[in-house]
């Protein structure tokens, strides 16, 4: 396995390893790899036959970043826990929630269980608006649990609901902080977004990484998300374990709260089993049969036009209309609407003529 450049891994077989990635770094292979130089090799294994090789690797290539990442770490335990399908693992953490103990002030005293959704904490917001936005981001991907950190305006804000478009149930648990500091007395583990490091001395990562580190992390997580028109503080960064930012265009580095919510909503939805849109079933391509139909009413209608011409290039004009033609994998419906278009045309002619 080769970590590219870009960040992204490729996964192959071969019966020479050095001469491979010798290969791959050289730049031989135009494929996946060439525009994503410099690589590393960060994994390999040795199996007795080709085929045990190959069916590795199609395995691997099927896995998602964390669990590629539990493996070239050699972190057996994440990657037992990242090979549970993500809803199982949803429903082991929602049946152990009645078994955590509780202090008298309603926090959790302690977490046994894993992969807690990140709770998204809107630091000194300005426009109930931007709150409304960023709560219907959240649920959109699979995120409910929403704090807010002295707010300009006061909570409720009326002008949160119609923003958030039927995402009311973030508005209605939305908890209210005075100070940063409260709002994550609770908090394991703290993520700052920014695009400015501001001086703090900090790991930098994106918000696909984050999205691993909290779904392997015991405890609660939180992403911090500052003001609309300043951002976080300095001192509010420094209370964070790492930095999340996005490459992004320097010259134009302005994004607003909720496209900075749903940047790290969406990332952690990716480990989670939300549903996808439904798939639809495409038509099978028409038969031969039916292809052949199409393409010799169109010569009859070319013939008497003088298409063929000169009579030479015929049989390649032939060949090349009927490869045009075959490309798109029409299918039936496709085919008998297309003939029905020529029939028309062909009728509109003779009126004419």
């Amino acid at each position: 396995m080769l970590k590219c450049a870009d960040g992204s891994y490729y996964t192959g077989h071969t019966d020479n390893l050095e001469q491979r990635f010798e290969q791959h770094s050289s730049g031989v292979f135009r494929g996946y790899t060439y525009t994503r130089r410099p690589v590393e090799l960060v994994w390999a294994d040795y199996y007795d036959t080709r085929a045990d090789a190959q069916l590795a690797e199609t395995k691997l290539k099927g896995w998602s970043r964390p669990k590629k990442e539990a493996l070239i770490a050699k972190n057996w335990d994440r990657l037992k826990r990242l090979s549970i399908p993500p809803s199982e693992r949803a429903e082991r953490a929602s049946a152990s929630l009645g078994l955590v103990p509780r202090l008298r002030s309603g926090k959790r005293e302690f977490y046994e269980q894993q992969s807690l959704p990140p709770i998204i904490i809107l630091v000194r917001p300005q426009l109930g608006e931007n709150i409304g936005k960023a709560a219907r981001a959240m649920l959109n991907f699979g995120l409910t649990e929403m704090r807010l950190v002295a707010p300009r305006d006061g909570w409720p804000n009326p002008s949160a609901g119609p923003a958030a478009s039927g995402a009311d149930i973030v508005l209605a648990n939305a908890k209210v902080f005075e100070t940063l500091a409260d709002a994550t007395a609770d908090i394991n583990h703290v993520y700052a977004t920014t695009v400015r490091k501001r001086g703090v001395t900090k790991p930098v990562i994106t918000p696909e990484t984050a999205a691993a580190e909290i779904l392997a992390a015991s405890g609660r997580s939180a992403i911090l998300f500052g003001a609309e028109r300043s951002g976080l503080e300095s001192d509010e960064v420094t209370i964070a374990r790492a930095i999340i930012t996005v490459p992004i265009n320097p010259e134009f580095g302005s994004l607003n709260l909720a496209q900075a919510v749903i940047l790290c909503a969406y990332e952690w939805s990716k480990t989670q089993s939300l549903a996808s849109p439904p798939k639809t079933d495409l038509d099978p391509p028409a038969s031969q049969f039916e292809l052949d139909g199409l393409i010799d009413q169109l010569e009859v209608m070319l013939k008497p036009l003088g298409y063929y011409t000169p009579a030479d290039r015929a049989p390649v004009t032939r060949r090349t209309l009927r490869n045009l033609l075959t490309k798109p994998a029409w299918n039936a419906l496709e085919v008998r609407t297309l003939r029905g278009v020529l029939t028309t045309l062909a009728k509109h002619r003779r009126v004419v003529d």
